[in-house]
């Protein structure tokens, strides 16, 4: 590697390098320790200074250093971990360099061109991979050590490293935590003792910061059962963003194909850089506070002052920008935030640099005024640009138009409501959308009531609009305190959609894509897939006892907003409590307005909640088991085991307590939830849990607990709401509720707040994060666990062998993920399938696990008979290969019978398996055998199957595209239960030509064998011998005159093995031998084309049963964990192209 020139002192105390080759101009050492004579205690002293100085020089143990005859002065330009390395670029410099330095005059001139020449050299191998670091040079020598220390495939991508103690025990080991796309790794090397760590991402079950009274500030890193802690970090925070960021990555990208794929700035391995990491960390936390859309990114960030017109007073905060948003949010603890849309800006004033101002125009005649600015000019200039950019394509007049069309056909059906009931929810399918809140068509407010319910709900509208006059209304309302505490006394019916709308962003959604919604209806219109047949099953079953959802109006409305949703978004499809969820918002919400506040619950809110596993709801469960750690001690104190509050909360979480309180009270906890997010709901949970924690606490069993909170739930009202009795919900309890104390939902709301109201939003996305990962990989060892148990049964393994055999087998799955940038492996994994289906091998991955795992060390030809191994066991012939398959064939070759090893190699040279012919080059045979497209199903099979676009052929349909073929699963199911076991007299007979390649296939398995000649021998003798049985046979069954024909019978291809059988002396290889002899035996058989010959499996085995040799190979015992060991720290260093 060529290095950046540097002046070095060559002469120093230790002499610690050794002159290997020198010229008038270039000199090449080795440093001392490396190479021959290495070791020593000088070994181990140069060994601990290259790991603990942070210098190439003192780490690659070869450099090359340029120097003039008439100077002092050494410049080391190059540095190498092999000699190979280093030798290249000295033939290079021989090459190119000698012979132009002989035409300058001076010293100072050579040195010149030589330091011009070594920086353009790294220039350019700089361009591509280390353009996005912020030091290329000291990157550079990092990656020389991370390649050096850790021999991981060179595609693997390095993206920052850091120096820091490992804690061994209680004993801490300096050195280098490297970090790159897919491992955490770690070197140590201190007077002879190295350390060496190497973890997936994948593996991580915990990562977190700690500290102890050892160790002040640390990261605790959980991975296969072992903790690893690293400290004495200089940028703590820093490392462990960025590790949080990886760990994060690799789940998603993994495990969470789901939410990986809405992470495009993610989706290439090759490409992601500390920088990015770290700019996606922020982005991601600047979206989830202000309730951004996934493509808004933050641009800038500005500090200032912002002129708050109703406190009469300039707040600090920050200024964010993204695309299409300028956001502020206080930093003085006023809890002040304002978005405003960039399409809402009007003007720009001329900044004022005696203040550092810009003043910003927003529609509606208001203004925001920001101060002590310090790149005030820029931050304007920039807002110009992004409004004249924002304005053009998606904002522009013809847009305008279509907004002012659609607010003019709402009017128009406000005026006329008459033509509301002839456009909504027709059963038929009709293409109409509601365009009215279902609140307002079945419950419509009386103006001339007077009773204190509409009194007080006629106050609260006036506090509102009060609210509204002083902090704005729309897009671009300050949120503050005194909203927040509106919000907790209870929001008006009137304004809940507009409100929810606002708080959740949904508003600025709906707003950017005008007419979306009315043309996925269309689209999606008389589809029939898995996710319509799950929602027809499911209208009937959303808020049945409310007025609305018991006509053709809002089971239209709520079949055309869930399915439009389906249609937008089949990863998640149609997930039940959607259906409970979207009736509420079709309550208080028109339907368009009601789709887009499901797009923001669902993609936004409560990530990762309404997929196959419902991940995100386990996640927050978790947190809200810390939580009660952190803040119920006394009920954790009293009840061990915490998982039955995570089971029974968890209808709270995916439903946000619709299904467990009246709707009257349930929608004041959507209205917090809308402002606070998922912290609502946890604080909630506290609150119930808080209220009901003595009788909690006197429970024996969980069913009483259970009970206890029904009951409780029951008894929750809302003493103001106006809605009448028809539409109110009937308490679902036991008939004694009445005896049970009122509780009102206000109250209890506000009592949540106050508690645990300093539960900060940054701290549940924390835990968040943190607890992810355990939940991910909670479910995955669920999934090994339920593998192994019904692998087991099949095979003669231990459990710990099978674990260990499983991990080895999922890692090869990701090892074509980890480099990939959409590796066909990764799309096999669908965790909606059955377990032993989740993880599969195609042929590639196969044979290389395979080549790692083969009881025959040194069988040669490993790649064909890999294919013809691969081709049997794939029964179902979809061009995969499953954990109960690939242990099947291993418990055949490492616990196996002789009989049952012989009988699974005879079925190897029989189709499907084998099906070429032995002319045939090694090349055409395994072209013709393997896929065309990496993973595909095999090329002999594809005319059978209609390929989708990306290659892959699906075990399943997809969840909201396409139908489960329910009879095929039976079928399957049914034919599993009818078959029967194999006997021998089963085997077809082989013929002619596979017989032949049998016999080459026991040749290359005996190569390398300490009895090798002696197996050979056996193995020719065995083929005589079959031979001339064969003629005997036929002889007998033919007439006597066609029998005189020595040389055109099986006797001759008899003879031509005994002729050709090799030996040590006359045969060095049995490909060649072996090649030899079946070819002599051919041509003696093809002659005899008209006449076959074949042998069927028992004339075989008896004939294999009198070799001794030969049966005392395949019984003899193989150490299959030894052969685990081995294969655990090989599968890293094999290449996985």
């Amino acid at each position: 590697m060529w290095l950046k020139p540097e002046e070095i002192m060559l002469k120093n105390a230790f002499k610690l390098w050794l002159t290997e080759k020198d010229n008038q101009y270039f000199i090449l050492q080795r440093r001392r320790g490396y190479g021959e004579g290495g070791g020593g205690l000088t070994g181990l002293l140069v060994g601990t200074l290259d790991t603990v100085l942070d210098s190439t020089s003192k780490v690659a143990p070869y450099r090359i250093l340029h120097h003039t005859p008439d100077s002092q002065v050494y410049l080391s330009i190059a540095c190498g971990v092999t000699k190979d390395e280093i030798v290249q670029h000295w033939d290079w410099l021989q090459q190119n360099i000698m012979r132009t330095l002989s035409v300058f005059d001076s010293s100072e001139d050579i040195t010149s061109f030589v330091q011009g020449k070594i920086r353009g050299l790294i220039a350019e191998e700089g361009k591509t991979s280390l353009v996005l670091e912020d030091d290329p040079e000291k990157f550079r020598e990092a990656l020389l050590r991370f390649e050096k220390w850790f021999e991981l495939p060179p595609e693997e991508k390095l993206v920052t490293y850091y120096s820091c103690s490992y804690w061994r025990g209680k004993v801490p080991c300096q050195g280098w935590l490297y970090l790159s796309t897919n491992f955490l790794c770690f070197y140590s090397y201190l007077l002879g003792s190295e350390v060496k760590l190497v973890i997936s991402w994948d593996e991580i079950w915990r990562l977190e910061k700690t500290s102890t009274v050892l160790l002040t500030e640390s990261i605790h890193v959980l991975a296969h059962g072992e903790d690893h802690y690293f400290s004495m970090l200089l940028h703590l925070n820093e490392t462990f963003v960025i590790m949080e960021q990886l760990a994060d990555y690799s789940i998603k990208r993994l495990f969470d194909k789901e939410a990986f794929q809405r992470e495009p700035a993610l989706s290439d391995p090759m490409q992601i850089t500390k920088r990015g990491l770290e700019a996606h960390a922020k982005s991601e936390q600047f979206r989830t506070f202000f309730r951004l859309s996934k493509e808004e990114n933050l641009l800038e960030v500005h500090e200032s002052f912002l002129w708050v017109p109703f406190s009469h007073f300039n707040t600090l905060g920050k200024i964010c920008l993204s695309e299409n948003y300028l956001c502020f949010a206080s930093q003085d603890g006023s809890q002040c935030h304002v978005i405003v849309p960039l399409r809402e800006v009007v003007n720009v004033d001329k900044p004022d640099s005696s203040s550092r101002a810009v003043t910003v125009y927003i529609r509606g005649k208001r203004a925001l005024r920001f101060s002590e600015v310090r790149g005030y000019q820029r931050l304007a200039s920039t807002i110009r640009s992004r409004c004249g950019i924002s304005a053009s394509p998606q904002h522009s007049a013809s847009s305008e138009t279509i907004r002012g069309d659609c607010q003019s056909l709402i009017n128009h059906f406000e005026d006329n409501p008459e033509d509301v009931t002839l456009m909504v929810g027709q059963k038929d399918g009709s293409k109409a959308v509601s365009t009215e809140a279902l609140m307002t068509v079945f419950h419509p407010q009386d103006a001339e009531n007077l009773d204190p319910k509409m009194l007080k709900e006629k106050m609260k509208e006036q506090s509102w609009n009060i609210h509204f006059s002083e902090y704005g209304r729309g897009s671009s309302m300050f949120f503050t305190r005194k909203t927040r505490d509106l919000i907790v006394r209870g929001v008006p019916e009137a304004l809940r959609g507009e409100l929810w709308m606002q708080f959740s962003g949904a508003v600025n959604d709906m707003a950017t894509h005008p007419g979306y919604y009315t043309e996925l209806v269309e689209q999606s219109l008389g589809t029939s897939t898995l996710a319509t047949d799950e929602i027809e099953r499911d209208l009937h079953r959303s808020l049945p006892d409310h007025p609305a959802f018991q006509s053709d109006t809002g089971i239209s409305a709520l079949r055309r907003v869930l399915t439009a949703y389906a249609y937008r978004n089949p990863q998640i499809g149609y997930c039940q409590a959607m259906n409970i969820l979207t009736s509420v918002l079709l309550l208080y919400a028109k339907e368009e307005e009601a789709f887009w506040l499901l797009v923001a619950v669902c993609e936004r809110m409560l990530p990762d909640y309404f997929n196959r596993r419902i991940i995100g709801a386990l996640v927050d469960q978790a947190v809200f088991e810390d939580l009660i750690r952190e803040n119920l001690p006394q009920l954790v104190e009293n009840m061990t085991d915490l998982s039955f509050f995570s089971s029974v909360s968890l209808s709270w979480f995916l439903t946000l307590f619709i299904s467990v309180l009246p709707i009257e009270s349930a929608v004041n906890v959507v209205d917090c939830f809308f402002y606070d997010g998922i912290k609502a709901i946890l604080q909630l949970g506290l609150a119930v849990l808080d209220y009901n924690m003595e009788a909690l606490i006197r429970c024996h069993d969980d069913a009483e607990a259970v009970t206890i909170l029904s009951k409780f739930f029951d008894s929750v009202t809302n003493k103001d709401s106006p809605l009448p009795s028809t539409v109110q919900q009937a308490p679902v309890g036991n008939n004694d509720k009445a005896s049970h104390i009122k509780v009102d939902i206000c109250e209890l709301i506000r009592e949540a707040y106050e508690k645990y109201g300093s539960i900060r939003s940054e701290e549940v996305e924390s835990s968040r994060k943190r607890n992810k990962l355990y939940v991910i990989q909670t479910l995955e060892d669920t999934t090994k666990q339920n593998v192994i148990r019904v692998v087991s049964q099949e095979v003669t393994f231990s459990a710990s062998e099978l674990d260990e055999l499983y991990n080895l087998f999922k890692r090869q799955h990701f090892l074509y993920c980890y480099w990939t940038l959409k590796s066909p492996a990764l799309l096999h994994h669908d965790p909606s399938l059955a377990y032993l289906e989740q993880y599969q091998l195609g042929f590639q991955q196969f044979s290389v696990l395979f080549s790692l795992l083969e009881p025959w060390s040194f069988c040669t030809n490993k790649s064909t008979l890999s294919l013809w191994i691969f081709r049997l066991i794939d029964d179902n012939k979809d061009g995969l290969v499953n954990f109960k398959e690939f242990c099947c064939t291993l418990d055949i070759l490492y616990c196996g019978s002789f009989t049952n090893k012989l009988k699974f190699l005879f079925k190897l040279h029989l189709p499907p398996a084998f099906t070429g012919s032995p002319l045939c080059s090694k090349e055409q045979r395994i072209t013709h055998f393997i896929p065309m497209t990496e993973d595909s199903p095999h090329l002999n099979r594809l005319a059978a199957f209609d390929l989708p676009e990306d290659g892959v052929i699906r075990k399943s349909p997809e969840r909201a595209r396409g139908k489960v073929d329910l009879q095929a699963y039976l079928k399957q199911w049914q034919n599993e239960i009818l078959k029967k076991e194999e006997t021998i007299k089963d085997l077809p007979r082989i013929n002619q030509t596979q017989f032949i390649q049998f016999s080459k296939t026991l040749y290359n398995i005996f190569h390398g064998d300490p009895e090798e000649e002696s197996l050979y021998r056996a193995v020719a003798h065995v083929t005589s011998l079959l031979l001339r049985m064969e003629e005997v046979g036929r002889r007998l069954q033919e007439p006597r005159e066609e029998s005189t024909q020595p040389d055109d019978s099986p006797g001759a291809a008899a003879s031509a093995f005994e002729d050709e059988f090799p030996t040590k002396e006359d045969s060095t290889t049995p490909e060649s031998a072996s090649t030899s002899s079946s070819t002599n035996s051919q041509d003696a058989g093809s002659d005899l084309s008209e006449m076959e010959w074949s042998f069927s499996f028992e004339q075989v085995l008896a004939s294999l049963l009198n070799e001794p040799s030969i049966v005392s190979f395949f019984e003899r015992p193989v150490n299959f964990q030894t052969k685990l060991e081995q294969a655990k720290f090989a599968q890293l260093k094999l290449k996985t192209k």
